[in-house]
């Protein structure tokens, strides 16, 4: 195999090794067929009489390429054979009734007989288990549908004394068909009571006068079209439920060519580790989106209602909102392409319209809509660059006033930038947005700044160790071993640092990936004084995302996707993975979400904890003493009138999170309802409601020019800003700056 010659790429906050030009015709290494029935003296495949999908030409390439990039490249070189095959079939499964609300036991026991042949199917390219599992659950489905609509035809008895399990793993496959249907019964009466009481919620609420009723999701109900009898409001939310699951099936009928493939690798890749997945070609594009904050499009955000896909927000500043005659609310009927005949797009699942509506900037699209009034009308759209702000860094100056002095506020959300689409200028970048908010802290001469990598989940490698560089001279940031025991060292070689003052950085168990790397390195150099509710997410692997048509030489309309492939484990400057363990703050703040399990240690197959060497590094002078920042911060959070209660609201939440059992009686699921809202109001720390504790004044907002003339746009930023105002995490960093500060 010949390395490429094209220079390295980092993504998903991770190094992206030279696998492009690889080939992959050659024959699997001994260790492929170690523990497995090699292919052509496999046993003969299990007399089922299951039906099948037809089969997609492109699925034998993808087999021949996936033994190849999981047997050769992945971090653990793991064998492609029995045990692993039993392992991805338990993966499988999941993958086509999770829920268990669809399979009986005897198709399970049908398809049992293929859980140690995944293994001999994808050596063969031959992906049986995969196009009969398809048939079987789009089977299964249309069965389901008519159920579900009998179901809903006639009204539910509520006064029958009746619980159901909410937790799929808790519970078996049914035997029959008369079990499968009583499991349906006990969830579509959950349902139907979840509408009722949205229904009653909204009436208690004007009847009380109130502005806003208790349950938000009962807002977007009509008050006129309310019953006012209890069996109007039963017959209406059964009406309704029908109709939505009605949609859902037939949205669910509708199949991709690869989808069964996908399915298949998938859960082959889920043993290997969480991370490496294969991407067919529309997940793909998403994943670049999600990556570059960017996509070529009308800018618009779709969702589902009744038949139609329907137009939820205009993207501020993008081609829909610039054209001006598409609105929210407008029901999409057909699509036309330039020069082509619509296509009907009634009861189309809403990723496959998104895709049509997509397309190269300068092209134009035609949407056919119906009007919230009834009126259809049709609307072309020049399509553009829309640019996703919400996944663009922000920056504030935040200011309690009194004798405080104010600080710099970094938000942001993701390590962004671009990934090298061809054709295309380089788009904006989390380094440069943040580099450009810390040139103008410094020039302020603030009083340190705080950046919030909460809920940040990850991007480009290369912006955090960019970003690391942006506070530090010179020196290693993140060093990385793959399956050959090599380690490659990531370092800041840039002499130049853009801000000096005192740093916080904050993170919680949802800060993952490439934040892990930036707030591990700037706490190993002691540049900064990480603050959070506990240990990050503890994601320490690198993931190459390998580009499948490059390696097939594959035309567009027969293209294969990609691999996102585990190839390294990255480690700290001092040796330490963050794998598992993550990031462990210097001072921990109460956890609001302690009740939710997270994390990598959490996930089935996570790649283990391990140490390399140390790196030479030096530790960055400094005046603030740690156990006093501590000592000091404790004591704030023992009297904060937020911070105080979250320890309590959590322990509640995370009792009522574990009780999976729901009565369906309308009496006992009433009284329930209200003694858990009860319990969880009188320990809610309510901090929305708290009065803002300091004022935010927005740097640079990328957003500023659009905000200017659109007051959708404005209002949610000034809704952004009144949270920030609130937030008491926030506060507390705030508090740690200014101790750090007055230790000098």
């Amino acid at each position: 195999m010949r390395p490429s010659s094209r220079p390295r790429r980092h993504l998903a906050g991770l190094v992206v090794p030279a696998l492009l030009a690889m080939g992959c015709t050659s024959p699997p290494s001994p260790q492929d067929t170690k523990g497995s029935r090699a292919a052509s003296s496999r046993a003969a495949a299990p007399n089922d009489n299951l039906p099948q999908v037809a089969r997609d030409p492109r699925e034998a390439r993808l087999a021949e390429i996936a033994m190849v990039l999981l047997s050769e490249k992945h971090l653990l070189r793991r064998p492609i054979d029995d045990k692993l095959s039993k392992e991805a079939f338990v993966r499988y499964l999941e993958e086509v009734d999770g829920p268990k609300l669809f399979l009986l036991q005897q198709h399970v026991t049908a398809l049992s007989a293929y859980s140690d042949r995944m293994d001999d199917e994808l050596r063969a390219g031959d992906l049986v288990l995969a196009r009969k599992g398809s048939a079987l659950a789009a089977s299964r489905r249309a069965l389901v549908a008519k159920m579900v609509a009998e179901l809903l035809a006639s009204p539910f008895d509520f006064n029958v004394a009746q619980e159901i399990e909410l937790d799929p793993k808790k519970l078996a496959f049914c035997r029959n068909e008369e079990e499968l249907r009583e499991r349906w019964r006990g969830v579509l009466k959950l349902q139907v009571l979840e509408r009722i009481q949205q229904m009653e919620q909204l009436l208690e609420a004007k009847d009380s006068k109130k502005t806003k009723p208790d349950d938000a999701a009962a807002a977007a109900i009509a008050l006129k079209d309310i019953p006012t009898t209890p069996e109007g409001r039963e017959e209406k939310a059964r009406k309704e439920l029908a109709t939505v699951h009605e949609t859902r099936f037939t949205r669910d009928a509708t199949v991709e060519p690869l989808e069964p493939a996908s399915q298949f690798l998938n859960a082959i890749t889920s043993a290997y580790d969480p991370h490496t997945q294969y991407l067919a070609p529309a997940d793909k594009e998403n994943f670049d989106i999600s990556i570059s904050g960017t996509v070529e499009g009308i800018g618009a955000l779709l969702g589902e209602k009744d038949h139609y896909v329907v137009v939820q927000e205009l993207v501020p500043g993008g081609a829909a909102w610039q054209e001006g005659q598409l609105e929210a609310g407008d029901l999409i009927v057909s699509v036309a392409q330039q020069g082509k005949a619509a296509v009907d797009v009634t009861d189309m699942p809403v990723d496959k319209v998104v895709k049509m509506i997509r397309g190269p900037k300068g092209s134009v699209v035609t949407l056919t809509v119906k009007k919230p009034e009834g009126e259809i009308e049709s609307i072309s759209i020049k399509r553009d660059l829309v640019k996703i702000e919400a996944a663009y860094a922000r920056g504030a100056v935040l200011d309690t006033g009194a004798k405080s002095t104010p600080v710099g506020y970094v938000y942001l959300p993701g390590f962004y930038g671009d990934i090298g689409r061809p054709n295309q200028a380089a788009e904006r970048n989390a380094t440069d947005d943040v580099r450009a908010l810390l040139a103008q802290f410094a020039k302020r001469k603030l009083g340190g700044v705080i950046i919030d990598l909460r809920g940040n989940g990850g991007g480009l490698l290369s912006h955090a160790r960019d970003i690391s560089g942006l506070f530090i001279e010179k020196g290693p940031i993140v060093q990385a071993r793959g399956s050959d025991g090599m380690v490659e060292v990531l370092a800041d070689e840039d002499p130049s640092v853009t801000y000096s003052g005192n740093v916080v950085v904050l993170v919680d168990r949802f800060s993952a990936s490439a934040s892990e790397i930036l707030a591990g390195a700037l706490q190993d150099y002691e540049r900064a004084v990480i603050v959070g509710t506990g240990p990050t997410h503890g994601k320490g692997t690198v993931q190459g995302v390998v580009e499948l048509d490059r390696i097939a030489q594959t035309q567009e309309q027969n293209s294969l996707g990609v691999f996102k492939l585990t190839v390294q484990q990255y480690f700290r400057v001092n040796g330490a993975s963050t794998q598992w363990k993550g990031i462990v703050p210097d001072v921990v703040l109460p956890d609001p979400a302690s009740f939710v399990e997270s994390g990598e240690r959490e996930l089935p197959h996570s790649i283990p904890w391990t140490k390399v060497a140390p790196l030479d590094h030096v530790r960055l002078p400094h005046q603030w003493n740690l156990s006093a920042l501590v000592a000091a911060s404790r004591d704030r959070v023992k009297t904060h009138p937020t911070l105080s209660r979250v320890d309590a609201f959590a322990k509640l939440a995370r009792q009522r999170r574990e009780d999976t059992r729901e009565p369906t009686d309308r009496a006992t699921w009433l009284a329930e309802r209200k003694r858990d809202k009860e319990a969880l109001d009188a320990a809610d720390p309510k901090h929305k409601e708290q009065k803002p504790r300091f004022t935010v004044n927005i740097v640079a907002d990328p957003a500023a020019t659009v905000a200017s003339q659109d007051k959708k746009l404005r209002t949610r930023i000034d809704a952004w800003k009144d949270d920030l105002a609130r937030d008491a995490w926030v506060e507390e960093a705030m508090h740690v700056l200014g101790d750090m500060t007055a230790k000098r």
